[in-house]
This record gives structure tokens, C-alpha cells and sequence, in this order.
């Protein structure tokens, strides 16, 4: 009897292998020729590249035409759907593919944005890595609406060559900014790099509140968030340009510290500093670190909005770029360096090394607005 039913299981699971292998032959079939209109961020050129080459490799083994609309913050992607689900556009969209997480992942789920569920009907979904956290994005669950793409991780780079002791604590980081004025900075919120900043000081100077994982309670907000103003207002009069003005982004920033305007660069990216030192953009000498208390870290994903256009050419699309051909090419030091979101056994090249730091969990997506909409009132003019 037991042989019987181990016999049919095995049955069964060929069944079903072959069943999903057939629909997404239909799939491929319903993507040939199809066009993707991909909104993603636009503010590398590492990143616009690596989309470009997945766009060539797309077009010549599917006949999907990927067409990257390069965006400044995918908010802005978020406000298109959103006109279109108010006007009653159910079908033929604008955008058939979105690069996103936290906040705009809340807003696109939360207003029935999103197209699915459709991630383990991919079939690079076998090769993910389900150890990360890949079904929650910023605690929110993610339900099958969005497909890990890559790692993220909030370090800094600086230069060995002309800091010695790079500063391991935001307390650190104040008193080397008092010590040696002008010299530090982070990006102007709302740009991601810079909210970040602010998400990753909140939880070091509140000692990780356990209130950051839940939604923002704006009875209690202004006395959680008091110890990020006080450190800001003695922050800003002895940093880069007395905070009168802020990096627009990570890509200035990096340039500020090649200039040497400024001591440290923050990225989301571990490897950035390996792929800037390859494209010229920084010396030999930099390196990359997380603070003492480990860094702020994150899932990015793919998604595909629920009146796309093009939906079978989008799941084409994300499904080759979770395959593990395109993974380790991403996560080549010297083209991306993003870390993979696939076990390292499917990975090849520098891809399968990616050096990670201690993870910090991102706060509940709420708090992204919230920090975003004070820190303008306080600092924006």
C-alpha cells in the first residue's frame, strides 16, 4: 500500500510539473510580440544598463519588447495607476511592469492596484531563496502580488585613503560632523536614499521602539520621533553646505565623495562600491561598511498592475529576470552587484559571494509618509 501511494504522489507531482509547464507555454505564446512598458527607477546608470541588456535578451529569445520608462521615485507610478482606477481604465493600461516595495507597495495592494496572485506560477520561482523574507514586504504580506527581484541594504562607502575610523554609530557620526564640518550629508527626503537615513536613525535613537513595526499612531508620533528632530537640528548647521541644501540622491552623493566635498556616500547596495570602482566613478581606495548596529535591510520586487497592457509579456519578463542567468549577471560586482534573491547554488561568479551585513527590519510603511511629510515641514524650505 505504501509503495501504491508513494507511487501515485510521484504520479501526481509529473502531473503537475506538466500541467504548469504547458500553461506557461501558453503564456510565451500570448507574450510574443507583446510591449512592457517597465516604470522603474532611472537614477543609475549600472542599473539602466543591466535593464537594456535584459531588454536585448527579452526581444531576441521571446519577441517581448521591454521599454524601461526610467522614473525619480515610483510614487510617481503609483499617482498614474490610481488616475486610471478612478476613470475606470480596467484593461489596456499604461504600465505593464513596476519595480517597487515598501510604501508603494502598500498603496498599489492597498488600492487594488495589483495583478495577481502570480509568483509561483513562475517557473523561476523554484530557484528563490525562501529563507529570505520574500512573502513580506516592510511587514506587509505580499500574497503572491509581487516577485523578489533583489537584497537591499542601507551601508556607506568611504575612502580608506583619507578616513582612517569611519564613524560606527549615528552618535559617532554626529560628533565627527561637529569635529569636521561640511563634510557629511545624506539625501534630500523624499528621495528613498535619504527616508532611509531617517528610518535607519529613528531606530538606533529610539532603540529599535517596538511601535516602528506597527502602523504610525499620531497620538504617540511626535514623542517617538523627538529624539530624530533634536539629533537633526544639531546635525544640519555642521553638515555639507550647513543642511541649507541637500544631495538630490546615492549617484551625487557618490560623485561629492569622489570630489572629496564629503567623507561618506550611502547606497542600498553592499556592491556599489565594487561596480563604481570598475566604471571609474570611484578610486581603489573606497569601501563599503555597515554601522555597528548592522543595516537597515529590504526586499525590492516586480510587479504587474492589474489592467496591464501586457501582462503575459510582464510575467515573461520578471520570470527571465529572477532566472538564474540574469541573477548572476545582476549580481556581478563589476555590472550591478545586487544582491540575489535565489539560493547561491543556482548562482555563478561574484554573484554567488555577495558579502551581506546584519539585517535591520524595515519599520511599518506608514512611517515612510509620516517621517517624509515632517521632515519637509521642519526642513523642506
Amino acid at each position: 500500500m505504501k509503495k501504491l501511494l508513494t507511487t501515485l504522489g510521484i504520479f501526481a507531482s509529473l502531473f503537475t510539473a506538466s500541467a504548469l509547464a504547458e500553461d506557461w507555454k501558453t503564456v510565451e505564446q500570448e507574450a510574443n510580440g507583446e510591449t512592457v512598458y517597465f516604470h522603474a527607477w532611472g537614477g543609475s546608470q549600472e542599473i539602466n544598463r543591466y535593464i537594456q541588456w535584459a531588454a536585448n535578451e527579452l526581444k531576441a529569445r521571446y519577441n517581448v519588447t521591454l521599454k524601461h520608462v526610467k522614473v525619480t521615485d515610483i510614487s510617481e507610478t503609483t499617482t498614474r495607476l490610481l488616475a486610471e482606477k478612478a476613470a475606470d481604465k480596467n484593461t489596456g493600461g499604461s504600465v505593464d511592469m513596476v519595480w517597487i516595495n515598501g510604501e508603494n507597495f502598500k498603496s498599489m495592494k492597498d488600492g487594488g492596484l495589483l495583478y495577481g496572485p502570480f509568483v509561483q506560477d513562475l517557473p523561476s520561482w523554484q530557484y528563490v531563496d525562501k529563507s529570505l523574507p520574500v512573502d513580506k514586504d516592510f511587514s506587509v504580506p505580499t500574497e503572491g502580488l509581487e516577485a523578489p527581484w533583489g537584497v537591499g541594504q542601507l551601508v556607506y562607502i568611504y575612502d580608506k585613503a583619507k578616513l582612517n575610523n569611519p564613524p560606527k554609530s549615528f552618535q559617532e557620526m554626529l560628533s565627527y560632523a561637529k569635529a569636521f564640518p561640511n563634510r557629511l550629508s545624506y539625501p534630500r527626503p523624499p528621495e528613498f536614499h535619504g527616508t532611509s537615513f531617517l528610518k535607519s536613525l529613528l531606530i538606533e535613537l529610539t532603540n529599535n521602539d517596538p511601535s516602528l513595526m506597527k502602523p504610525v499612531d499620531e497620538a504617540s508620533f511626535a514623542m517617538v520621533t523627538q529624539p530624530l528632530w533634536n539629533y537633526l537640528d544639531e546635525f544640519h548647521p555642521v553638515a555639507w553646505r550647513g543642511g541649507q541644501q541637500f544631495p538630490s540622491g546615492s549617484s551625487e552623493m557618490l560623485q561629492l565623495l569622489d570630489d572629496g566635498q564629503i567623507d561618506l556616500t550611502i547606497t542600498f547596495n553592499p556592491n556599489a562600491v565594487y561596480s563604481a570602482q570598475a566604471s571609474g566613478k570611484l578610486s581603489e581606495s573606497t569601501n563599503v561598511y555597515a554601522l555597528d548596529s548592522g543595516a537597515l535591510s529590504n526586499i525590492h520586487f516586480l510587479a504587474i498592475p492589474w489592467n496591464a497592457n501586457a501582462s503575459a509579456g510582464a510575467k515573461v519578463a520578471i520570470n527571465f529576470l529572477l532566472s538564474p542567468e540574469a541573477q548572476s549577471r545582476k549580481g556581478e560586482l563589476t555590472i550591478w552587484g545586487d544582491p540575489s534573491v535565489l539560493s547561491s547554488q543556482y548562482l555563478t561568479g561574484s554573484a554567488k559571494n555577495t558579502k551581506q551585513f546584519k539585517s535591520i527590519a524595515e519599520p511599518h510603511p506608514s512611517w515612510q509618509v509620516a517621517l517624509e511629510k515632517e521632515w519637509l515641514k521642519r526642513y523642506g524650505n
